[in-house]
């Protein structure tokens, strides 16, 4: 097993500060995002939300089997910061900017052009354990701001640092890259995002992607052009 790069057994807030700790500061970013939803999921109505909606959205059924790679992104977050904390710290930095980024860009659009979608099935086609876990993910959040997708544009983010991560295994890279796919089309199928709100993440995470890992594609590119010389 691999020893982490950090002790965090000589971790302590008051040594928050210091460098082997700073990359922690970032976690804030949640402190910020999660204020801001509560703000927008409790003072902008429902009534003053544009309804979102693609033709597409009426061809894909409702499939509960969605759920568990939807259900799934949470994990997928936590194992993600876990890692890069524990063995990447600089990876760690990056994949919270581009989080931070994705956060309040998306709260901003939010609050500047409030979003609903009406996708939700009135009682589901089954009675399972899935279709009850929905039902209270559906209780729990409400379906308005939604466009762009925050699961496809965290999800983007995440394949991006894993993609990048490699002393790690070929195969969790795969997964991660299979997961990913399967989380940004379980939100149409779960009828929590519209396929518009899918589309509408990506250039949320282009824009997120150009920040956290601009300075890695410069190298990149400069690297490239050194060997063509």
């Amino acid at each position: 097993m691999r020893k982490p790069v950090v002790d965090y057994r000589e971790f302590r807030l008051s040594r928050l500060t210091e460098p082997r700790f700073n990359h922690l500061l970032y976690l804030l970013g949640w402190v910020v995002y999660f204020l801001l939803y509560l703000l927008t999921e409790n003072l902008i109505p429902v009534e003053a939300c544009y309804p979102v909606h693609s033709k597409l959205d009426d061809i894909i059924p409702f499939c509960e089997w969605f759920a568990i790679p939807y259900v799934g992104w949470y994990l997928l977050i936590v194992v993600s910061l876990l890692y890069f904390a524990l063995y990447n710290p600089k990876g760690f930095k990056r994949l919270q900017t581009y989080i931070i980024v994705t956060q309040l860009v998306a709260m901003a659009i939010y609050i500047a052009f409030p979003t609903r979608q009406d996708l939700r099935p009135t009682e589901f086609p089954r009675d399972n354990l899935l279709t009850d876990l929905m039902g209270i993910i559906y209780n729990a959040d409400t379906n308005t701001g939604v466009c762009p997708s925050l699961h496809v544009g965290y999800s983007l983010g995440l394949a991006s640092a894993w993609l990048r991560e490699k002393e790690t295994s070929p195969w969790w890279r795969a997964f991660v890259v299979v997961a990913v796919v399967f989380i940004c089309i379980s939100v149409a199928f779960v009828k929590q995002h519209s396929v518009v709100d899918i589309y509408a993440a990506i250039p949320l995470g282009l824009l997120a992607e150009i920040i956290a890992y601009g300075s890695w594609w410069k190298e990149k590119l400069r690297k490239k052009a050194s060997v063509q010389e």
